[in-house]
């Protein structure tokens, strides 16, 4: 994850301080959005693989558990 907060610090520095939370919620929308995209495109084929394959659901939550942690770092950053 360090590695994703440096290249996301370097990409702030492409926009004035005053912008910074600003673009901090526009990445955590455009996150949220992709998301529910992908959930709702595939949630057949993400239940059919916890039915069928029960560990993959600590796979999912770590997944989830990251996705959250980053959304916390961009709303906290705005």
């Amino acid at each position: 994850m360090e590695s994703v907060y440096s290249i996301y610090a370097q990409f702030l520095s492409y926009f004035p301080e005053k912008f910074h939370g600003l673009v901090s919620l526009a990445l955590a929308a455009l996150l949220v959005w992709g998301i529910y995209k992908v959930v709702r495109r595939q949630f057949v084929y993400i239940v059919l693989l916890i039915v069928l394959l029960p560990a993959s659901v600590p796979i999912l939550k770590s997944v989830w558990a990251q996705v959250l942690e980053l959304l916390k770092f961009l709303l906290k950053r705005g």
